[in-house]
């Protein structure tokens, strides 16, 4: 084969490649719109919508504990409910001594969950009751599938993610969720901040509500108040895709990987366009978690996250299951990030 004709062969390959890359998104595309006019608007019934509130004061030790509190999470003995075939990893429901349920979950993104819920509690996001917890047993399983590689002979589990699942809590899914440029809060500091949140973790995996058919990552939840109202809390269901590499593509993403997640620290922030920060992040809608935001937002969230003490990010750290050498990693790499954040807001 001459060069002229390997160079076509690679031309026609490569726009092959681009035209299947295009074909297939707007197919996820078409199918999720369909999904989503077909099911309609969230039923919401609630007074006023939240998506973040004043944390006030964290210590160190209420950080490490979660936001149920030293004694409020998980506590054996677990008593199996039924297994989940949905998501990508296995998932199993189980009630524990308090007769709270959770649900079980193993694989990659164990430890990323558990920072990135703790992490979005601590600056005063919402996110779900979220813990690490490195082993256990959990009684009278039976029938089991997915779960059958993490749960062995003797009901014993290791390396395990538990979620609250809250009573008296009305939960919108999937074509009831939120989207990047379409909710509340548009413009606001706070959705904004977010969005600066999603970054810091590099968390890339920023679907919506317009990305239902492949699964969106956004929720609104109803809480009932004391004065018998509802508040409809806008907040994040999946954080596992953070603190590793981003990227536009499966090749490039990555998740706990703190030589991956530091190294991308010099594109963290790549300019300052007038009042506009720019950021080298790059997921699953790019354009929707970086632009349009200022240095007054950077500002705003700079000053929140400025209660966080290294000795906080370290709790977080432990909580989710990260040993000595990826503490350390992982907090000299936000470190380094939160400071470029203050120096985008503070810089003449």
């Amino acid at each position: 084969m001459s060069l002229t004709d390997a160079l076509q062969v690679l031309f026609w390959l490569a726009l092959a490649l681009v035209a299947g890359y295009w074909i297939v998104r707007g197919y996820w595309r078409l199918r999720s719109e369909i999904r989503r006019r077909a099911e309609g608007d969230a039923p919401l019934r609630s007074s006023r919508a939240v998506i973040w509130r004043d944390p006030g004061s964290l210590s160190v030790g209420r950080l490490e504990a979660g936001p149920c509190g030293r004694k409020g999470g998980p506590a054996p003995p677990f008593q199996f409910v039924e297994e989940h075939d949905t998501g990508s990893q296995p998932c199993v429901s189980v009630r524990d001594v308090a007769g709270r349920t959770w649900r079980v979950k193993w694989g990659q993104e164990v430890h990323t969950e558990v920072f990135g819920t703790r992490l979005a509690w601590a600056l005063g996001y919402f996110a779900e009751p979220t813990y690490f917890v490195r082993s256990g047993t959990i009684l009278g399983t039976r029938d089991l599938r997915r779960a059958r590689a993490c749960i062995d002979d003797q009901d014993r589990f290791t390396d395990a993610r538990f979620e609250l699942s809250e009573r008296d809590v009305e939960r919108h899914f999937d074509a009831h969720g939120w989207a990047w440029h379409d909710n509340p809060f548009v413009g606001t500091r706070e959705l904004n901040g977010l969005k600066i949140l999603m970054m810091l973790v590099s968390n890339w995996d920023n679907k919506d509500v317009r990305d239902v058919a492949r699964g969106s990552n956004t929720a609104i939840f109803e809480y009932r108040l004391p004065n018998h109202k509802r508040e409809a809390r806008y907040l994040i269901i999946d954080w596992g895709a953070a603190l590793g590499a981003w990227g536009n593509n499966v090749i490039q993403r990555g998740r706990w990987d703190p030589e991956a997640f530091a190294g991308q620290n010099p594109q963290f922030i790549t300019g300052v366009d007038s009042e506009i920060v720019q950021f080298g992040y790059q997921g699953q809608r790019t354009v929707d978690a970086s632009a349009n935001i200022t240095r007054a937002d950077v500002g705003w969230f700079v000053r929140i996250a400025e209660r966080l003490t290294d000795d906080h990010l370290r709790a977080v750290l432990l909580a989710s299951g990260a040993d000595s050498e990826e503490i350390d990693l992982f907090t000299a790499a936000l470190r380094a990030r939160l400071d470029q954040l203050r120096a985008a807001a503070t810089a003449p």
